[in-house]
């Protein structure tokens, strides 16, 4: 099998030598607009460097990952869809809910395959939690608690870029709400805070951020999340039902520190950063994908999932702004426009 990909950034660069170790991957054509990066990726891994994404669709492969800049996201799944090549994208599709369902008729017309990256759905914590909520080993959920903190700001150059802390961070937790819980969320309350570095505030963002979500169930719903957490990387999620509650991510490396005096001592090596966290899961995925392309298994995460966890975040940026509770189903009817 031949596979390119395209964006050999922090990720892009990960994913590069995933595939090049994959046993059913036989050659990796790479592509970035820094020329020289990617070159210097191909030749790390063993593939081969072209100029541009057009290189890569005409290079006669059989699928296509992309991890290239936001920006580009959606103009690249259409390109592959148009080329009737199956993809693999990052998230997140595009920013807003205009470019995000384009991109999604693109592949509907063109019948083809789009998997998104949502990586946390591989993650083994998230799987067993998805698990036993689903065979009632909880008994009726109740309650859920998510939280997805970063040790350190990104570049400032980066927040205009990013789509804010909804849509770029907090995203993923929706995405698990939806697929641990397998509920749908109807209302969102959200309050965000720029008191942190400047640049925030430059950039319209918020560092910290923290929303009250209601399920279609009535279970209720916390998600919070901070770009400021020196202690370390830390995402977890939290589910208390009648029977029984669990937790995702609390380990040996959660960057917590009990302040009861038999408490856990605080972890000598902390997680730093998501790369490190979510390794395992990052490669569970793209193996994934190549067993979609191979026709071996059916599309993991199809790209419809990220339209719904980005409702979620447009309901947020909206009750944020408006200090008030936005229905999910308000955003998606704006999303539609008017009927005729």
């Amino acid at each position: 099998m031949r596979i390119g990909l395209i964006g050999t950034g922090r990720i892009g660069s990960f994913h590069a030598g995933v595939l090049a170790r994959h046993p059913e991957v036989d050659d990796l054509v790479v592509t970035d607009t820094d020329g020289a990066r990617a070159a210097e990726v191909a030749e790390r891994v063993g593939a081969k460097a072209v100029p541009g994404a057009a290189d890569v669709l005409g290079a006669g492969v059989d699928a296509v990952v992309i991890a290239s800049a936001t920006s580009a996201h959606a103009e690249l799944i259409g390109r592959a869809a148009r080329a009737g090549l199956p993809a693999f994208c990052e998230k997140p599709i595009a920013l807003d809910l205009p470019g995000t369902s384009a991109a999604l008729r693109e592949v509907d017309r063109a019948g083809s395959v789009l998997q998104l990256g949502f990586m946390r759905r591989f993650d083994a914590g998230y799987r067993a939690a998805r698990a036993a909520v689903r065979a009632g080993a909880l008994g009726r959920l109740h309650t859920v608690r998510a939280v997805t903190m970063d040790p350190a700001p990104p570049p400032a150059a980066y927040l205009p870029l990013s789509g804010g802390l909804y849509r770029d961070c907090l995203v993923h937790d929706f995405d698990m709400l939806r697929w641990v819980t397998g509920r749908e969320v109807t209302e969102v309350y959200a309050a965000g805070s720029d008191a942190g570095p400047g640049m925030f505030r430059a950039a319209g963002d918020v560092d910290t951020a923290a929303v009250l979500l209601t399920l279609d169930d009535g279970t209720l719903a916390t998600a919070a999340a901070t770009r400021c957490n020196g202690a370390g990387y830390d995402v977890r999620m939290e589910l208390a039902g009648e029977l029984d509650q669990i937790t995702v991510g609390l380990d040996g490396r959660t960057p917590v520190t009990s302040a009861e005096p038999q408490g856990p001592p605080a972890p000598s090596s902390p997680w730093p950063g998501f790369l490190e966290r979510f390794a395992p899961a990052y490669e569970a995925e793209l193996d994934a994908f190549v067993g979609v392309v191979r026709g071996e298994r059916p599309n993991p995460c199809d790209g419809r999932e990220a339209l719904s966890a980005l409702l979620i975040a447009e309901a947020c940026e909206v009750s944020r702004r408006e200090r008030r509770p936005v229905a999910v189903a308000e955003i998606a009817a704006g999303a539609a426009g008017p009927s005729a």
